[in-house]
């Protein structure tokens, strides 16, 4: 009889092991991702859905050049509001306060 080694993990105990296709595993191959990952993908399109890549690669620019414009008047910490206000959208730099520690 052969001895079994122990402390073997999962990969080193099915090296060499192939199963045989049943008729269950058959149709699991073609199976895509599970139904909640679809799920969620869906909801991440729909924050972007509006946005081309064009739109998208403008308004990179322009947060950029903010971001660049906030450097030189020396505000580093700092956070972007969205408002809708009408028809429009407006995003704007707010410098963060900073908390005095005592």
């Amino acid at each position: 009889m052969v001895k079994i080694p122990k402390d073997l993990g999962d990969k080193d105990m099915f090296k060499g092991y192939a199963e045989k296709e049943t008729f269950e595993t058959m149709f699991l191959s073609g199976e895509e991702e599970p139904r909640t990952v679809i799920k969620n993908k869906i909801k991440e399109d729909l924050n972007t859905a509006y946005l081309t890549k064009d739109l998208q690669e403008k308004i990179g620019k322009l947060l950029l050049d903010l971001k660049m414009d906030l450097y030189k008047d020396g505000i580093i910490d700092y956070e972007i509001k969205v408002k809708k206000m009408g028809m429009d959208i407006v995003l704007s730099a707010a410098a963060n306060k900073s908390k005095a520690r005592t």
